[in-house]
């Protein structure tokens, strides 16, 4: 009987050493990953230019270093600059930031990247929100990269946005796309919006301009002659936007856009993506590389699901009847 008590205490304190030992392991790779984030980082940020869109980016970026542990002000200083949209600033901002030694570097937007991609070969870069990273001779491959630089990519959902238009102005028989010709990533989402919507049978006129000081006589030119205007994800349209909706307003042209914060500045309609939710998957991109994963085998990652917004009051003062079924998909209505 005495054995029999001697080997249930023996068998009770064996299975407490085994609980304590795995309760141990646990708490020191807790306590690993944590002193990974307690050690203090500097990264780098050049954004194209100030809009809303790229603004929404950077909080987003702000808010997915955050949730991966990286605190601005604790943990992290972020050296960020913005170039506005001028070519010479990109190349000596992106000089600037590698030159600071910097442990990750971000680019918003496509000529951002670039800038940055020129300048190191060494240093991870970021990207947040380009569209065709291929076509911007970024990367040679989405799932694997092979370089310094992966990222995050915003593919506009040009079908959707194609049956958007067919909805809310069936009689439309002529678009006009307004883009930048200067910006790799609007080329590609043209084409795309132009080889979606000739499938509708619709005919698209593209009119690009090579900066901002062109959009208004273009815009005055375009309108006249189209039903309805599509702009891409474009920085330089976004940043002279409301000179857009001034024009269209007058002509009661209706314009869909590929951003909400467009739709909200007087767009009619859009299938969006979430520039802020691109910023979170690109800081927590930027978290993972900072925490020891390589860019060359981390696939960039495609954002292409879309959501409907719509802005009732510009419909409205355009004479147009946005269908109630497509109100019920929409998830933000603008009255």
């Amino acid at each position: 009987m005495k054995n029999k008590k001697l080997l249930a205490v023996l068998a009770a304190l064996a299975v407490f050493v085994v609980a304590y030992l795995g309760f141990t392991s646990l708490s020191g790779t807790k306590g690993n990953s944590q002193a990974t984030n307690s050690e203090h980082k500097t990264i780098g940020v050049l954004q194209f230019v100030t809009h809303e869109s790229l603004d929404e980016i950077y909080r987003g970026i702000e808010q997915g270093l955050a949730d991966e542990g990286y605190q601005k002000g604790d943990n992290l200083t972020i050296n960020f600059m913005n170039a506005e949209a001028d070519q010479s600033q990109i190349q000596k901002m992106s000089e600037k930031l590698v030159a600071d030694k910097n442990a990750a570097l971000i680019g918003i937007a496509t000529p951002a990247a670039q800038g940055l991609a020129n300048a190191t070969k060494d240093i991870p870069v970021i990207m947040g929100a380009v569209t065709d990273p291929v076509g911007a001779n970024l990367v040679t491959d989405l799932k694997k990269p092979g370089g310094n630089i992966t990222g995050v990519s915003d593919a506009t959902p040009v079908a959707d946005t194609v049956e958007l238009i067919q909805a809310i102005t069936p009689d439309a028989k002529t678009i006009g796309v307004l883009y930048s010709s200067s910006e790799d990533n609007s080329l590609s989402q043209v084409e795309a919006f132009t080889e979606a919507a000739e499938r509708a049978d619709y005919t698209v006129v593209p009119y690009a301009v090579p900066s901002t000081n062109e959009i208004a006589t273009t815009v005055t030119a375009m309108l006249p002659k189209v039903d309805a205007v599509w702009t891409p994800t474009d920085n330089t349209i976004a940043s002279a936007f409301p000179t857009v909706i001034s024009a269209a307003k007058e002509a009661k042209k209706p314009v869909y856009t590929s951003v909400e914060t467009m739709v909200e500045e007087g767009g009619i309609a859009s299938v969006t993506l979430s520039q802020f939710d691109l910023g979170v998957a690109t800081g927590k991109m930027v978290a993972a590389v900072l925490n020891g994963a390589d860019p060359a085998k981390t696939p960039v990652e495609i954002f292409s699901e879309g959501t409907i917004v719509v802005n009732k009051k510009v419909a409205e003062e355009l004479g147009l009847t946005i269908p109630a079924s497509l109100l019920e998909k929409a998830t933000t209505i603008i009255e």
